[in-house]
């Protein structure tokens, strides 16, 4: 399936519920998104599942800009069928397209390409060095 994204205004964080069932403790949040669909605004309700994606979802305040990656799931129950939008990504709109910034190591670099690495030696014996012996 196609890989689903809306980006919009943050519009309301609705309660977070909680609950046990046969398989545990549950946590579930609603949210509703306002996006620009034509000439008119759309509301469009997502929900995240499980205490982590909740806590994803607090860092962002109503009215923030945000690009959301979500599943459309069905079911039927008594002959009515219900849809919900389900979220398993939350960003803003620059940070889902920016590369993540790699922080500069005081560690020595050891990313040798394969077949660059120095030859094994038994520890406490000292390296074999050629110098500039070149063998071409």
């Amino acid at each position: 399936m196609a890989n689903l994204e809306l980006q919009g205004r943050l519009l309301k964080k609705l309660p977070v519920q909680n609950g046990r069932s046969a398989r545990g403790e549950w946590s579930k949040q609603e949210f509703l998104v306002e996006y620009q669909e034509g000439n008119f605004p759309s509301t469009a309700c997502f929900n995240v599942w499980g205490m982590d994606k909740v806590n994803d979802l607090a860092k962002f305040a109503e009215g923030d800009e945000i690009k959301v990656s979500f599943n459309i799931n069905s079911r039927e129950f008594n002959g009515k069928y219900y849809t919900d939008l389900r979220a398993w990504k939350i960003a803003y709109p620059n940070e889902a397209q920016a590369a993540p910034v790699q922080q500069p190591s005081s560690e020595p670099a050891n990313d040798v390409p394969a077949g660059f690495a120095p030859a094994y030696t038994p520890a406490g014996e000292p390296a074999e060095d050629f110098g500039d012996d070149l063998p071409f």
